[in-house]
């Protein structure tokens, strides 16, 4: 690859390449604080390529390869390049890791305890990350929780946080400019921007914490809070990770344990100031 960056997030260490400079400049600008692959060895590999020379610069298309691909997944414009790089490295996270039991959720911590959020796509895990955030919980992510099968404990995976839409504007009212990455329009997902998590959650990027509570958040719902049996966690949970399957055993082991030792509730929403009230409310009776 022409051009190469490489970061640790929590224990993972990665190395993106491009065929571009643009994709790398970004990542660099935002990821700036974070550090670099133990020992210079990162765990997964993302290529940003294209498929034909020609295309490098003649209506530049990023494909994303890597140590896992999805042969069928489209290419990006180069002006997505940055998205293209944070999907790379998600994919190689999904396909590839074997050492944390992995489930699509947001994850934030206060006095050692972690509270997941977790739930189908739109349901504003990552918005709500970000908002609690900036309410003195540390973040430890938005598009994975880590759990570690060997200590029932979460470890902190703060990547950039990924804000869709409405929420990109909810947000940026509230964080200085300069924690916040450029305007992507026209994407899969509609419009992106990117948070850089603080400077509470790089510091504490190797802190791992006790999950505490288990939040079903649902967005655009009168406000109603009401406890979730453990067989209906664990079903939503074994179909909010993208590993369960490959861990066999161990996957099984750490999430029994996770359903039965931690409690879970639904939220339900009608904007981001009831959501945080009911957050703190279900944080106060766990």
């Amino acid at each position: 690859m022409r051009h190469v960056f490489q970061v640790r997030i929590g224990p993972v260490g990665f190395r993106i390449g491009s065929d571009w400079r643009a994709p790398i400049a970004q990542l660099e600008a935002l990821y700036a604080a974070y550090p670099k692959p133990v020992d210079g060895v990162p765990d997964f590999t993302v290529r940003l390529f294209a498929a034909r020379s020609w295309r490098r610069v003649v209506r530049p298309a990023v494909m994303i390869g890597g140590d896992y691909v999805l042969p069928e997944a489209a290419p990006l414009p180069l002006a997505q390049g940055l998205l293209a790089a944070e999907m790379g490295m998600n994919l190689q996270m999904a396909l590839g890791q074997r050492h944390f039991l992995l489930l699509h959720a947001a994850v934030v911590e206060r006095d050692g305890q972690a509270l997941i959020l977790t739930g189908v796509s739109g349901a504003g895990k990552s918005t709500l990350a970000a908002l609690l955030s900036l309410r003195g919980w540390r973040l430890m992510g938005d598009e994975f929780a880590l759990l570690d099968p060997a200590t029932g404990l979460l470890h902190a995976f703060p990547r950039l946080v990924s804000l869709k839409n409405a929420s990109v504007a909810t947000v940026a009212a509230e964080v200085p400019v300069d924690r916040l990455g450029p305007v992507l329009e026209g994407t899969p997902k509609g419009t992106i921007r990117h948070l850089v998590p603080d400077a509470a959650a790089l510091a504490g990027m190797d802190v791992p914490a006790r999950p505490a509570l288990i939040l079903f958040p649902s967005f655009g719902y009168e406000s109603a809070t009401r406890d979730v049996a453990q067989s209906e966690v664990f079903v939503r949970l074994t179909q909010a990770s993208t590993n369960y399957v490959a861990m066999g055993e161990r996957g099984f082991d750490a999430l029994t344990g996770l359903v039965q030792g931690v409690p879970a509730r639904a939220i339900d929403y009608p904007d981001t100031d009831g959501a945080i009230a009911l957050v703190e409310a279900a944080w106060a009776a766990r």
